[in-house]
């Protein structure tokens, strides 16, 4: 089944000219009572920060719970938070940049800046990486297992494929670690410097990335465990030197702010990062993810309709301790962004509360 898309276009923004987002607005019935039903998780353990922006507006931007139990610093609607794997969807429009910039196409088969590709994986494209259906497995290692670009690319080529190069959508984090790697050979940077060069700091999201963001250590949110205990933040793991070892970059841990992930939203209503040409192949629904079921994947996002038969595109992620999760309802105008740091209290089964809450049932067909 093909999903049609609409997208409502807007005026770019930049860096210089980015909404306030004001820590604690709670604006209007609606998000008076998605501001009730944080307090209620909120009081049963749940810790993060809510951004709901609805006709164009934020309604609400507020954290609940504490980032740092010991020193008694609360979450706010600036604390830096892990986003899981929504880093693909940035992967995805650096990969997409990089073709508008005539360095690739997402059509170039792998074999074009990997040496020594074995037969089964020729066939494979960017593309593929891109929609998961390369068939390389889930993941080939732990997040802070220390391994270096090269090492990690001869260890995937190295590996089984679960299925033939574009035969069926296997959720890969191995595959957007390979399209980091492409990053990097096709601009002769690092993966973070080109993502925060080219998409972050056009759309104004100062606050995102993984080591190159002025954070202070107070912004930090740390994640808990179910026990309580302090499991500390992203950046007390075991890192490289310019970013997360590879069985994490490009796929996943890229830490960001509600106001940058809302600012980020903004940018793809308007051209500010991608063109219209882009942004086309970005939210095309490219490769059903089940067998049976109306949700595809694009080009980082799941794009899907709406039970009241509406565009929505999202993706979710969560390593366990920080889970986010981000909702973009492009025909209804509203914009959801949830992140969360304790075990048990995830975000993302939060998100099954507020959704009926913007939505109610009786506006179901």
């Amino acid at each position: 089944m093909t999903l049609a898309i609409s997208f409502v276009f807007v005026t770019d923004v930049n860096a210089l000219d980015q909404p306030e987002i004001v820590d604690g607005t709670v604006r209007g019935e609606l998000a008076g009572q998605l501001d009730d039903q944080m307090k209620k998780l909120e009081a049963g353990g749940f810790s993060g920060v809510l951004l709901v922006a609805k006709g164009g507006g934020v309604i609400l931007a507020k954290g609940y719970g504490m980032a740092d139990r010991d020193k008694k610093i609360p979450v706010t609607a600036d604390t830096v938070m892990c986003i899981g794997s929504i880093t693909k969807q940035f992967t995805g429009a650096a990969i997409l940049k990089l073709e508008t910039q005539g360095k690739l196409r997402v059509t170039d088969p792998i074999t074009r800046y990997f040496k020594d590709v074995p037969d089964d994986k020729t066939g494979i494209t960017l593309h593929h990486l891109l929609t998961h259906s390369a068939g390389f497995a889930g993941e080939l290692g732990d997040d802070y297992q220390k391994i270096g670009r090269d090492d990690f690319i001869r260890l995937a080529l190295k590996s089984k494929l679960r299925s033939k190069p574009g035969e069926r959508h296997h959720y890969s984090n191995v595959g957007y670690s390979l399209l980091g790697a492409i990053i990097e050979i096709a601009t002769g940077q690092s993966y973070e410097r080109y993502v925060h060069d080219q998409l972050f700091v056009p759309a104004g999201m100062m606050k995102t990335g993984y080591l190159l963001p002025r954070w202070t250590p107070n912004e930090l949110a740390h994640g808990y465990l179910r026990d309580g205990k302090d499991w500390g933040t992203m950046r007390d793991k075991p890192w490289d030197s310019d970013g997360p070892y590879w069985h994490l970059r490009a796929n996943g841990g890229i830490l960001s702010t509600a106001g940058d992930m809302y600012r980020w939203h903004l940018s793809l209503l308007g051209e500010t990062v991608l063109p219209k040409s882009a942004k086309d192949k970005y939210f095309k629904p490219h490769i059903p993810e089940r067998p049976v079921g109306g949700s595809h994947y694009g080009y980082g996002w799941v794009i899907d309709r709406t039970p009241r038969g509406t565009a929505v595109i999202t993706h979710n992620g969560s390593n366990g301790i920080f889970a986010a999760d981000c909702y973009r309802f492009i025909d209804d105008n509203v914009f959801l962004f949830i992140a969360s740091s304790v075990a048990g209290k995830s975000c993302i089964a939060a998100s099954d509360d507020l959704l009926p809450i913007i939505f109610p049932l009786a506006e179901k067909p």
